[in-house]
């Protein structure tokens, strides 16, 4: 691929926490056309991360949506202008080389390539391999925007459901699908994915398991609840162990 920049686009709301690395990490690894954020009306410091970022490097976008993710992520694409883009959660940091390693693997028959999220401080080698097995099962079950290289022409036409606020990643990997393009998962390039602390509780994960049965597809419900029983898992796993070491 010789595309020398491309656009990308950052959902944030409230997104204070992990932002800026977020920022500093895509305008690192990515050649930037220009960043679209599209904000859900955020109270916090938010605005003014972005602000700085667009008097830094002067090619920022701010557009306001107080929908759902389906509806801002609609909004973003329609405001690409570039052959490829880039969906960046705002929770996320890429890894090094992340648009080179990326852009290996485009070939004319690929509309989109995902890099794979690792949780934050996951370090054991054994769970770290498994960990990236489910989260590469679960993509292939329902998508995933964490890090998600996108051939625009496969989703100009998209008609992403307004009222849909989850599993809209879903929506967009099917969509590819159906236009006849290949939608690649790989374990390089990948994003470091900062979860918010809610996540790190028995209650935060279960709420994972509570998305999947109310919005999920009912064919895609077993192997999700599977899959999301191994977070579950492993938000129990990491919480004995903090408890362990602190003793």
């Amino acid at each position: 691929m010789s595309i020398k920049q491309v656009d990308v686009v950052v959902l944030t709301k409230n997104s204070e926490r992990v932002l800026e690395k977020c920022l500093n990490s895509i305008f690192k690894n990515v050649p930037i056309n220009r960043l679209i954020v599209v904000d859900g009306y955020s109270t916090d410091s938010t605005l003014e991360t972005v602000k700085k970022f667009h008097e830094k490097y002067g090619n920022v976008v701010l557009m306001k949506d107080s929908g759902t993710r389906g509806s801002a992520r609609l909004k973003g694409i329609r405001e690409v202008e570039t052959e490829w883009f880039i969906f960046v959660d705002s929770d996320v940091t890429l890894c090094d080389n992340w648009y080179n390693k990326a852009k290996t693997l485009v070939k004319n028959d690929v509309g989109a390539v995902w890099g794979t999220e690792i949780w934050d401080g996951i370090q054991n080698p054994v769970v770290l391999k498994l960990f990236l097995k489910i989260t590469r099962k679960i993509f292939e079950i329902r998508g995933g925007t964490h890090d998600l290289l996108v051939r625009y022409e496969t989703v100009k036409d998209i008609d992403i459901p307004k009222d849909l606020h989850v599993f809209e990643d879903a929506f967009i990997k099917e969509w590819i699908a159906k236009k006849g393009y290949r939608v690649i998962a790989a374990y390089d390039p990948y994003c470091i994915h900062y979860r918010p602390p809610v996540v790190w509780t028995i209650k935060g994960s279960l709420d994972i398991l509570v998305d999947t049965l109310r919005f999920g597809s009912l064919l895609k419900m077993p192997k999700l609840v599977l899959a999301y029983g191994f977070y579950t898992v492993y938000v129990m796993y990491r919480g004995i162990s903090q408890k362990s070491f602190k003793q």
